[in-house]
């Protein structure tokens, strides 16, 4: 057999979204080991929170390791993120996930994330016939995706004189603090009409207070990813929609890009993985793909 190789995928925190990414990760490895006949291995070092800290410390003691690539996504911009420098330093492969990249450099392996905030911003306007209050929750501030949604769906909103843009709290990627966070917005703002985020803990959180509030369908909500939870919250009429991201397309190629560095090969700057607009008309279709893809992997495991 070849020489083994070792990738190592760093998401921002331990969530649902990116065990997501893992499952896409592990099944190109799988791929990778049967057609090349060489051992691909995978290993997932998810931080426990959302912290710049914590994930500069995992990407250090990742780099010592000496791996075969390491795919990351920054809690924070890459510049700010010294770990990232120590792993180029080494010269080990290195691409973004989830994430743009700050130059030509670095590959980015994701989508158009100001692209995604637009999409929801603009449903959510249009459902809520271009007037009243509107919260935006925040993911975690200084995450590139997350401010590139945020940024986009808050100029979005100020091109419609008739919303008001109201603070919808910061979720810093947890959703049991989306949910608190919701609860205290939606306390504050009784005549609320609509509710965006910038992250897949922010819409899951939200969905349950506003359930807990009974205003589900009173306050619309155009969220972001299409997690399980954000799936059932669509199918149920608690979020009307959803502009997601594709994370097991984003786990593929992350190891496929790094297959290739491995290799020598001179990577594209950006993958775009695509967005999916999930509505109540086509959620069966995600509940399916979800309940299939683990059927398929509790079979192969």
């Amino acid at each position: 057999m070849a020489t083994a190789l070792r990738f190592v995928i760093v998401p921002k925190v331990a969530h649902p979204w990116f065990d997501q990414v893992n499952k896409g990760a592990q099944v190109q490895a799988e791929i990778l080991s049967r057609e090349l006949g060489a051992e691909i291995v995978v290993d997932y070092m998810p931080p426990s929170i959302c912290d710049a800290d914590q994930q500069n410390a995992i990407l250090e003691k990742t780099a010592r390791s000496r791996p075969s690539g390491i795919a990351v996504d920054p809690v924070d911009a890459v510049g700010h993120m010294t770990a990232i420098n120590l792993i180029r330093e080494l010269a080990i492969p290195v691409v973004l996930f989830d994430s743009p990249s700050p130059d030509a450099s670095i590959t980015s392996i994701g989508n158009n994330f100001a692209q995604q905030g637009i999409i929801a911003a603009e449903r959510l306007v249009k459902l809520i016939g271009y007037t009243g209050k509107v919260a935006v929750m925040q993911g975690y501030p200084t995450a590139p995706n997350h401010k590139e949604r945020f940024e986009a769906q808050i100029a979005v909103l100020r091109k419609y004189p008739g919303i008001t843009v109201v603070d919808g709290g910061i979720d810093n990627d947890d959703i049991e603090t989306a949910r608190q966070q919701a609860k205290a917005v939606l306390g504050s703002h009784p005549d609320l009409s609509g509710y965006l985020c910038c992250d897949a803990s922010g819409p899951a959180g939200i969905a349950t207070a506003i359930k807990n509030a009974g205003k589900a369908g009173k306050v619309k909500v155009v969220s972001m990813d299409g997690i399980k939870p954000i799936l059932e919250a669509i199918k149920e009429g608690v979020i009307d929609s959803s502009s997601a991201t594709i994370p097991r397309m984003q786990g593929s190629m992350s190891v496929l890009m790094l297959w290739q560095a491995s290799l020598g090969v001179q990577l594209p700057h950006a993958i775009d993985t695509g967005i999916d607009v999930i509505t109540q008309e086509n959620v069966d279709i995600f509940l399916a793909n979800e309940a299939n893809y683990s059927m398929v992997q509790r079979s192969s495991n």
